[in-house]
């Protein structure tokens, strides 16, 4: 069983991120930059390809990465995970443990203690309700599952794309609704640095409208009573005007106007 970890970054001038992560399994680099340029090389006995792409947007990255991945198992990554020795081992023991799961997602300490990773202290299976709390770093993947569902990352959300962040967590509802197998796993892989996020700018209007946008994506029909539910449920002080901009971004999604999405990448 082989593995690839398929890393999105941004304006690297060097090929020492591969020792900041300890990669220590063939890997995809999509560093996008201001200049293309694709470079094959070996490292510490593993083959990294590296692309360096004048283009912008962490879906588009990772789906560059997905593309050109050849392994069994693909592990999704940003540039500030670093890995445990290990990784791999435990990555392999786990689909070998489990041969019918499509998708495993690991556990990352995060290293900012404003910033908390969620840790599954249990391994269960990942329905559509506990799905949102699992960030791109930690899904692996059985790659043909992926190609056979046609299962791809949207590039109307997350850095770079017109609505804030949700790619991952539409990513994984896809993958349940093609009726991909997947689960939480126990095992911790390594730490995450999660430091400031490049798109976050607080909980203003915008927030809320690509959030109600992302539910209109992931639940179609039912992203109403699914955005009333996920406000209800936090039992916070203007619960009505979130939902009230919730319904503006779901309905905005409703009238399909992708046309004037993608117009509006920068």
């Amino acid at each position: 069983m082989t593995i690839e970890v398929l890393v999105a970054t941004m304006h690297q001038t060097d090929y020492s991120l591969l020792d900041k992560m300890n990669i220590q399994t063939d890997a995809i680099i999509v560093n996008q930059c201001d200049k293309n340029e694709i470079v094959e090389f070996e490292y510490n006995g593993h083959k990294i390809k590296w692309l360096s792409l004048a283009e912008r947007g962490v879906g588009l990255g990772r789906n560059t990465a997905l593309m050109r991945a050849t392994a069994d198992i693909v592990l999704f990554a940003d540039d500030d995970v670093v890995y445990e020795d290990n990784y791999a081992e435990k990555i392999i023991r786990e689909y070998e443990s489990h041969p019918k799961r499509d998708v495993v997602l690991f556990n990352l300490l995060s290293l900012n203690p404003e910033r908390p990773v969620y840790i599954d202290k249990k391994a269960h299976r990942i329905r559509w309700f506990n799905s949102l709390r699992y960030g791109a770093c930690r899904i692996s993947a059985n790659r043909m599952s992926l190609l056979k569902n046609n299962i791809v990352y949207s590039l109307l959300f997350g850095g770079g794309a017109p609505h804030q962040a949700g790619e991952d967590n539409l990513f994984l509802v896809n993958s349940l609704q093609n009726g991909l197998r997947v689960y939480a796993s126990t095992e911790m892989l390594g730490t995450v640095a999660q430091e400031e996020s490049t798109w976050f700018r607080g909980y203003d209007d915008k927030y809320y409208f690509d959030r109600g946008y992302l539910f209109g994506a992931m639940f179609k029909r039912l992203a109403l009573p699914v955005l009333f539910l996920f406000e209800i449920k936090k039992r916070q002080k203007g619960v009505l005007k979130r939902i009230s901009i919730g319904r503006k971004g779901i309905a905005e999604f409703k009238k399909k106007n992708y046309e004037k999405d993608i117009s509006n990448f920068k």
